[in-house]
């Protein structure tokens, strides 16, 4: 899935070993290769030991900050406290 980060002035690098979920422009969520909708997405997260895994959302610059919300508010619910948003 091809995806244009958008792109920052300030960021960090992230040395953790992270779960990398993908939402295209389309607002289409992809983890481990799959297509997911939300209800999915979290089916599959909550087969990690989340308190050990970080998140890094690579989001496209053209997906709608609502889907971001609800993978942000998902990955939340789910006790994740490591979550990150990709960005060049």
């Amino acid at each position: 899935m091809t995806i244009k980060l958008p792109k920052t002035i300030t960021s960090d690098v992230i040395k953790d070993e992270n779960l990398i979920i993908i939402v295209n422009s389309e607002d289409i969520i992809s983890f481990n290769g799959k297509v997911l909708t939300v209800k999915e997405l979290q089916v599959e997260l909550s087969k990690y030991t989340l308190s050990t895994h970080s998140i890094l959302i690579k989001a496209d610059r053209r997906a709608s900050l609502g889907r971001l919300v609800d993978v942000w508010d998902l990955c939340r619910g789910l006790n994740i406290e490591k979550i990150n948003i990709a960005t060049d």
